[in-house]
C-alpha cells in the first residue's frame, strides 16, 4: 500500500513567496508519484485582509508595510525573479503593479475545492497574478480564471455574488492564527508537523519522503 501524506498549505495568492513554495511542492510530489500519495489542500491566509477594493501600488505598499525603502524593494524583486526562474515560474513584476484585496479569491477556493479543482484553480490564480499581472479581487476575472481551472462559469459568478464561503473562509483564518501562523507560506503535514517558508524543491521531496513514513495524527 502506498504510503500517504496530507499537506494544508496555507497561503495567499499575492504572496510572492507562497508562489515559489507551491511551484516547488508540486514537482517535489510529481518526484515522488507513486511512491508517496500526497493530498494536497489549500488554506487561506490574507496578507492584507484591510486592503481597499482598488488596492495598493505594489512598491509604495512593500515601502509602507514593511518599511523597505526602494532599494530593499528591487532587490526583492530581482530575488523573487531568479528563485522562480530555476523552477519555471515567471515573475513579471512589472505587470504585477499592485496588491489587491484577495477574499473573493479565497471563498473561490474553498469552494473549489468542493470541487475537485482547487490546485489548478490555485496554480491560475498565482500565474495570473504573477506572471499576467491580472487583478485577483476583481469578479469578472476570478470568473474566467476558474473557468480556465475548470469550474462552471455561472456557478462561479453565484458563489462571488453570493458571499457564498465567507464564514469558513474567516473560520480557517482564525483558526490559524490561533495557532500561531502569522506569515506564509506555511505548511501542516499530517496534520502536525509544520514548515514555514518557501524551501526547495529537494527539500520538499525529501520532506514528503520522511512524512510518509511517519503515521498522521488521529
Amino acid at each position: 500500500m502506498t504510503p500517504s501524506v496530507s499537506i494544508d498549505f496555507i497561503s495567499d495568492v499575492v504572496c510572492p513567496w507562497c508562489a515559489l513554495g507551491a511551484t516547488a511542492l508540486e514537482q517535489a510530489i510529481e518526484k515522488v508519484a507513486g511512491e508517496v500519495s500526497v493530498e494536497l489542500t489549500y488554506k487561506p491566509f490574507e496578507l492584507n485582509p484591510d486592503m481597499p477594493a482598488e488596492g495598493e501600488k505594489a512598491v509604495e505598499h512593500l515601502m509602507r508595510k514593511y518599511g523597505r525603502t526602494a532599494e530593499d524593494v528591487a532587490a526583492g524583486k530581482a530575488m523573487q525573479i531568479e528563485r522562480g526562474a530555476t523552477i519555471g515560474f515567471t515573475f513579471d513584476l512589472e505587470k504585477r503593479t499592485h496588491f489587491y484585496n484577495t477574499f473573493d479569491a479565497h471563498r473561490l477556493m474553498v469552494w473549489a475545492l468542493q470541487e475537485g479543482r482547487q490546485v489548478a484553480l490555485k496554480k491560475i490564480l498565482l500565474r495570473a497574478y504573477f506572471t499576467d499581472g491580472q487583478n485577483p479581487s476583481d469578479r469578472e476575472t476570478l470568473v474566467r480564471l476558474a473557468t480556465e481551472a475548470g469550474l462552471d462559469a455561472a456557478a462561479a459568478q453565484e458563489v462571488l455574488a453570493s458571499g457564498a464561503f465567507a464564514k469558513e473562509v474567516r473560520e480557517l483564518e482564525a483558526f490559524y492564527h490561533q495557532h500561531g501562523i502569522n506569515s506564509v507560506p506555511a505548511m501542516i503535514l499530517n496534520g502536525r508537523h509544520l514548515v514555514s517558508g518557501s524551501q526547495s524543491v529537494e527539500y520538499y521531496e525529501q520532506m514528503l519522503r520522511q512524512m510518509a513514513k511517519v503515521p498522521a495524527e488521529a
